[in-house]
């Protein structure tokens, strides 16, 4: 098993089956910290949009910054792909924080940046998140200002 080309998702193909999906909204991109994430939110059925996975989130404490990401590529993809929004659905936690700022900052110049709401605890993981409470979180997302 590979990664996705475009997205990094799991794949055994060189795009995975949602890249492929030409139903999909490709002006939309929702940013997750692993494909676990992504799969969490693909189970509420909610969003019709792009994926992109970072591969972790940002941790000083651990040695992860952010040339350890897929953040380089997710510049590049925005930038030329004319992508419309960027939704960061990062776990509410100080490195879920810290990456979600950071891209922020990164991403503005080139598209409107949302977060997913607060519907889920702070220090949660996504992966055990509920649907209904994912669901929820996509559509109360905000921009980031």
């Amino acid at each position: 098993m590979g990664q996705c080309q475009r997205c990094f998702h799991l794949s055994a193909d060189p795009l995975c089956e949602i890249c492929r999906n030409e139903e999909r909204n490709n002006g939309v991109l929702c940013v997750v910290a692993d494909s676990r994430d992504l799969l969490a939110l693909e189970r509420t059925r909610e969003f019709k949009g792009s994926y992109h996975v970072l591969g972790g989130l940002i941790s000083p404490m651990d040695g992860v910054g952010p040339d350890l990401l897929k953040i380089q590529p997710l510049v590049e993809r925005v930038d030329r792909d004319g992508i419309t929004e960027v939704i960061l659905a990062l776990t509410p936690s100080v490195e879920g924080d810290t990456t979600s700022l950071y891209l922020a900052r990164l991403l503005k110049p080139f598209t409107q940046v949302s977060r997913i709401a607060y519907g889920l605890p702070v220090g949660s993981e996504l992966e055990y998140a509920d649907e209904v409470t994912l669901a929820r979180a996509l559509e109360g997302r905000r921009r980031m200002e």
